[in-house]
């Protein structure tokens, strides 16, 4: 299993926003994605998803390709949003069931998976509630259900954190370690590296577009000039000096 980004560049209304992005998530590997707001994170992650069509490049997932054959590319992959969206006149049990259908599951096994991650984020009396009675992380909780029940290869992840009190965050790290053990793919943008340093060892820093350097923390360090006693968050305001230096420039 394989996720391949390659010269993608893309934005929006033909305006470049990311350019040349190259990347490679390998079966059981997660990588991270680090950068200011406005550096290319969320466009990446549109990209990747198909809200998006490059300008440029191309993106291939077990060797299917995104642009050829859509449909079966996300049928392969999860996704869980910063911000939470879920259909207002369905219950919580009708988007579970959607996400059975839409992904075609085995039903059964499907339900007896559901009911464990409901139980998992205190969930299970909540089947027939709609959206409207949830607050903002019983959302982002319904959420990340609904993408470890797809059970794809690939699982997307945008600022997967907030909004969660810390009990759902050990178990949502939990559940990130378990699909990277059975060989998932796992793409995260977090600004909370002090949780998601549990999971991921590899980062790639975006800056103005395009990826400034992809290593282990130690790496990104050693890139910026960071000491042993420098916070790590020194880094962004590095990449804030960048980012005005090439926007007056």
């Amino acid at each position: 299993m394989v996720l391949k980004i390659e010269h993608l560049t893309g934005g929006y209304a033909g305006v470049p926003v990311i350019k040349d992005i190259n990347l490679t998530i390998k079966s059981g590997q997660a990588l991270g994605i680090i950068g200011l707001n406005g550096a290319g994170k969320s466009t990446t992650i549109k990209h990747i998803l198909g809200l998006l069509r490059p300008q440029k490049g191309k993106i291939t997932l077990n060797e299917v390709s995104l642009n050829k054959q859509p449909t079966a590319f996300k049928r392969q992959v999860a996704y869980i949003p910063e911000v939470p969206v879920l259909y207002p006149e369905l219950t919580l049990k009708e988007h579970l069931a959607l996400i059975i259908l839409s992904y075609q599951l085995n039903e059964e096994k499907a339900w007896v998976r559901a009911q464990q991650l409901l139980q998992l984020f205190r969930l299970e009396d909540k089947l027939d509630w709609l959206p409207v009675h949830f607050s903002k992380g019983m959302k982002q909780k319904v959420m990340i259900v609904a993408a470890f029940l797809a059970d794809t290869d690939l699982l997307v992840i945008d600022e997967p954190f907030t909004g969660l009190d810390p009990l759902a965050v050990t178990n949502l790290i939990d559940l990130i370690k378990e699909a990277i053990a059975t060989g998932k793919m796992v793409l995260m943008s977090t600004h909370i590296l002090a949780d998601a340093e549990q999971v991921i060892s590899n980062y790639a820093v975006l800056n103005n577009g395009a990826i400034e350097v992809i290593g282990s923390i130690s790496d990104i360090r050693l890139h910026y000039g960071l000491t042993a006693t420098d916070s790590f968050d020194k880094i962004y305001r590095i990449l804030n000096q960048e980012q005005r230096h090439a926007r007056f420039s």
